[in-house]
């Protein structure tokens, strides 16, 4: 593709508005839950899986997507799953029980599934590595996020209207963005040498294992105890024979080595307990607004603006902090946020004024604005462009697993510490109880990043030539605050 500003920013603002309308369609549906339960008349358990089913066919077959990106074009893994996407979302609005609703929101991930990464890898493949492609990356990312954040807003108000304009909304825009699409994103380079091979089985096993360890994670919370242990069990053993079929594939879907990155593998592993932690920090707050201080929809949207400041953030500020100081510094002054914010929350009270708890949802916004774009360019730099797709699948799969995994938890230690008791006081102590995951999370998450700037201090000092498994922002930025910064 061409590498001119005229040919690649209208291409990024087309890869942005597929991001946007899938962080918005996510965003949205949290606020629109308790009015789709009544009308449709769902149980606890049914409504639980109008959101699982989303996140069981976005986590499980993004790793999938992401290699079918690298071997059956960009172009056509993010065009056609977003025509799909669209089609589907329109469904779900028309949609007059719960199954068609949960049978939408399971297509729309498993498309999601494969447009996000192919999205991820057209810019970590078209634009030059470097200053260009990290701005590039941070705008995608905090395009992403700031969907996100505007979905909850926007859906407290078209819910206040009816529901299933929260998923009607989106068409117009998705419509728009499938038309630039088709004009401006590039054509994949022909192959020479027929069709690429497919490990069938290998794509099989992962996708069945990751649906397994997403559903056990999703489900840990609701379901007995035998049945969470005996599909966990499947999982994971579908995800040992994955490995086996790997190492003995000609052609694997996940080439093992690349499992080998330390860069790589620190970055999905914080990703996974970033997101974790966000996401059950937002799920705790949602039940606090809405079911102890008895708050509108809209209303909580409002209340937790702030968190959209990532939005703001993460194309101004977070490009500028990265080409100043690095990476890694950036992303632990991120969790640093993070655990703060989670930390003035823990002792939220049943009266507290909301001045008292805007700093919490300020921060964690800043947080999602300084971890979530580097953490995204980290994943992805230095990978081959063979393997973008693929590096992007993985990076996607640990958000995914993350929010699951978070979700989860939370819920499970929430439950636990209100018990039998349904006083305002019960709900209050299992909110501060569920509130500890999601500090514990960034903690964790924390310690690896600080590890990482251990690591790159002790790989040299600045101007060094890059050594075996050092970052490679480490080459392109320096070290510490007096790195050079990026022309």
């Amino acid at each position: 593709m061409s590498r001119s500003p005229a040919a690649s920013w209208p291409l990024l603002l087309v890869l942005c508005g597929a991001i946007f309308l899938e962080g918005i369609d996510i965003g949205m549906l949290n606020v629109a839950l308790p009015p789709i339960r009544g009308e449709l008349g769902l149980s606890t358990g049914a409504l639980t899986w109008v959101m699982s089913a989303y996140v069981l066919g976005y986590g499980g077959f993004m790793l999938l997507g992401g290699r079918a990106a690298d071997l059956f074009g960009r172009r056509r893994m993010f065009l056609v799953p977003l025509a799909v996407f669209t089609v589907f979302s329109g469904l779900g609005g028309l949609a007059t029980e719960g199954a068609t609703l949960i049978a939408a929101r399971f297509v729309t991930g498993v498309c999601a599934a494969f447009m996000a990464p192919a999205g991820l890898s057209i810019i970590t493949t078209g634009f030059p590595a470097g200053p260009r492609r990290d701005r590039a990356l941070l705008i995608y990312s905090g395009t992403s996020g700031g969907g996100f954040s505007a979905g909850l807003i926007a859906g407290g108000l078209l819910t206040a209207v009816d529901w299933r304009w929260v998923f009607f909304a989106p068409m117009v825009p998705a419509l728009l963005v499938l038309m630039a699409g088709l004009r401006l994103v590039p054509r994949d380079p022909v192959r020479t040498g027929g069709r690429p091979p497919v490990d069938l089985a290998g794509a099989l096993t992962v996708t069945g294992a990751v649906l397994l360890l997403v559903l056990g994670v999703e489900q840990a919370a609701h379901a007995p105890v035998l049945r969470t242990a005996a599909v966990l069990t499947a999982g994971v053993a579908l995800l040992a024979a994955f490995v086996v079929i790997e190492r003995r594939s000609a052609a694997p879907l996940v080439r093992l080595g690349l499992l080998r990155s330390w860069p790589l593998v620190r970055a999905n592993a914080m990703a996974l307990l970033f997101t974790a932690g966000f996401f059950g920090f937002q799920f705790v707050a949602v039940l606090y607004f809405q079911e102890l201080r008895g708050w509108s929809a809209e209303r909580t949207s409002y209340a937790m603006l702030a968190m959209g400041a990532d939005a703001v953030l993460a194309p101004v500020l977070t490009p500028r902090l990265v080409r100043r100081f690095g990476h890694a510094r950036v992303i632990v002054a991120g969790l640093l946020c993070a655990g703060l914010g989670y930390a003035l929350f823990l002792p939220v009270g049943a009266d507290w004024p909301y001045p008292a708890m805007f700093p919490s949802m300020l921060l964690v916004g800043i947080a999602f604005a300084l971890v979530y774009g580097p953490l995204t360019i980290v994943a992805t730099d230095g990978i081959e462009a063979t393997e973008q797709g693929l590096a992007g699948g993985l990076l996607y799969t640990s958000f995914q697993f993350g929010a699951a995994f978070g979700l989860s938890a939370v819920t499970a230690v929430t439950v636990a510490a209100t018990g039998s008791g349904g006083s305002p006081g019960a709900a209050l102590a299992g909110y501060h109880a569920g509130l500890t995951v999601p500090a514990g999370l960034a903690l964790l998450a924390l310690a690896l990043g600080v590890t990482a700037l251990v690591r790159r201090r002790r790989s040299g000092p600045p101007g060094a030539a890059p050594g075996p498994g050092r970052d490679q922002e480490a080459s392109r930025h320096g070290h510490g605050p007096h790195a050079t910064p990026v022309p």
